[in-house]
């Protein structure tokens, strides 16, 4: 089988974007390949972020992961920072890496443009990013169309690796879902949802159905009342046509042929993202009732992902010539 990882940042409540764009596929990659997924905790200390609510969001994302379906029984699920192995991989990948591909990366420019104060860490992210994925002879990285760039980097910073020092990392590749790979937000089509950005056009997966539905029936569309899927001259338009082919597991191009009227459709897709809501929405009230057996079950998760990662570390360590630890 092929190896998968993924990971996702504990910054706030996960949305309709992270459901549609890369959580459903990751379920669906457990049960054909050997998956891999985490909570990355440590890249989200690049907003510096209050304590207790990263504990609190690292906790809730994890809950999340296991409400959409996945399995920590089929599954490795662990939080990334009770790996220490990612920490020490990720310099040895800032080593690797060359400062102008780094300047490079759109996600740091956009959210640099956004911030008072950018660090460093911020700007060296996809470095962590590639020792994350390098870590587990990872085959495949399932993510959304925005983060393509930084696995392309991470290909890139592989291949060096291996150049310099000998064949040490599987090189990954990236795989991205045709439909609901980038779903965007309901008042500014133009970008994505974000868990980041406060808007009235992200869906929570939690929020209740009613505030869905009002979301959608709010939703930007055009003055021209013409159903296509066109999501450069029709932004809005395609972006409902995405949502929901996705839910309903078909194409956009089919769904536009089911209606001519953009009313039916905010509505339709309300109804069909509310049906996909419900039982996620269920079972993770039910697992929130007891964080113990979450703990627990990322703690079990976290013991088979470090003995994997430390075969790689080690393999990484002496193919760059650093000295051999002493036995414990």
């Amino acid at each position: 089988m092929a190896r998968v990882f993924s990971g996702i940042q504990p910054s706030g409540g996960m949305h309709l974007g992270n459901l549609l764009g890369a959580l459903r596929n990751w379920v669906a990659y457990q049960h054909e390949h050997d998956a891999v997924y985490c909570v990355v905790d440590l890249h989200a200390l690049t907003t510096a972020p209050d304590p207790a609510e990263l504990r609190d969001n690292t906790m809730a994302a994890a809950t999340m992961l296991m409400s959409v379906g996945i399995d920590p029984e089929q599954s490795t699920l662990f939080v990334q920072s009770a790996v220490s192995e990612h920490a020490e991989l990720a310099w040895m990948m800032e080593c690797t890496v060359g400062f102008g591909e780094l300047r490079r990366m759109t996600q740091f420019k956009d959210k640099s443009d956004r911030s008072d104060f950018v660090s460093a860490g911020l700007f060296t992210y996809p470095a962590l990013q590639a020792s994350d994925i390098l870590l587990y002879d990872t085959d495949l990285v399932p993510v959304g169309d925005d983060q393509r760039q930084h696995i392309e980097l991470c290909r890139d910073i592989a291949e060096r690796f291996n150049r310099r020092y000998g064949d040490t990392f599987v090189v990954p590749a990236h795989v991205i879902p045709t439909a609901g790979a980038r779903v965007m937000d309901l008042q500014n089509p133009d970008d994505k949802m974000s868990k980041s950005l406060e808007s009235a056009g992200t869906v929570g997966v939690l929020e209740e159905p009613e505030a869905v539905t009002r979301k959608f029936k709010r939703a930007v569309t055009d003055s021209d009342n013409e159903v296509r899927y066109d999501p450069e001259a029709k932004a809005g338009v395609s972006n409902l046509l995405g949502i929901l082919a996705s839910a309903t597991g078909r194409t956009p191009e089919s769904v536009a042929d089911d209606y001519s009227q953009y009313g039916p459709l905010k509505a339709d897709t309300a109804d069909a993202v509310n049906e996909l809501l419900t039982p996620i929405r269920e079972r993770y009230r039910e697992l929130s009732s007891d964080p113990a057996e979450i703990a627990r079950l990322l703690a079990t998760g976290a013991d088979k992902a470090r003995a994997v990662a430390a075969a790689t570390l080690k393999r990484a360590r002496d193919n760059a010539g650093l000295i051999s630890r002493a036995p414990a």
